[in-house]
């Protein structure tokens, strides 16, 4: 797997290094050893799906809060998504930046979200599908969200109007 860093500390896009034939291909995905080596959390316990009819769906940004802070492995397995963090941890030099990329089933790039980023993503694709990777368990009561369109972000969505949950739309601004 090859790791590029992103502007957001301790974020990367991974993309796996194929080994090819005339059959096709194979590539790893994970290995906690080279995660370990980048200082990333290699302790994955929960993998969750999440599928969008329409073009346009939006999807964030969702977070949880310590001791549930988590961090993701996120792949688009279908379609397309314009996949997006903040950063949101107080201490970082990065602190209220975003980083967006494309990721597609065709491309096979994903993003590693470290511990208090939120995240979310917006569908580029109908029919598009995205598996996620977790260091935590799911936990309801520290499941929280900041606004898609906050403009202490500034998110350049690449689709303006999009089709979002009323309970995305009703997360508060970031008052950090």
């Amino acid at each position: 797997m090859k790791f590029s860093a992103t502007a957001l500390r301790g974020a990367y896009v991974v993309s796996p290094e194929k080994i090819a034939d005339e059959r096709g291909f194979f590539a790893r995905t994970f290995c906690r050893r080279e995660f370990e080596a980048f200082g990333l959390n290699p302790n994955l316990v929960q993998c969750s799906v999440s599928f969008s009819r329409r073009r346009g769906t939006l999807r964030g940004m969702h977070y949880q809060l310590a001791p549930h802070a988590e961090a993701k492995l996120v792949r688009c397995t279908k379609g397309t998504i314009y996949d997006v963090i903040v950063d949101l941890r107080p201490h970082s030099p990065t602190f209220g930046s975003w980083f967006g990329v494309t990721l597609s089933a065709q491309n096979r790039l994903m993003l590693y979200v470290p511990e208090g980023m939120a995240h979310g993503f917006q569908t580029l694709q109908v029919e598009s599908e995205v598996f996620y990777q977790m260091s935590a368990f799911y936990s309801p009561d520290d499941a929280v969200g900041v606004r898609w369109n906050d403009p202490a972000f500034g998110i350049e969505w690449p689709i303006a109007e999009p089709i979002i949950s009323a309970g995305d739309r009703a997360y508060p601004s970031f008052a950090g």
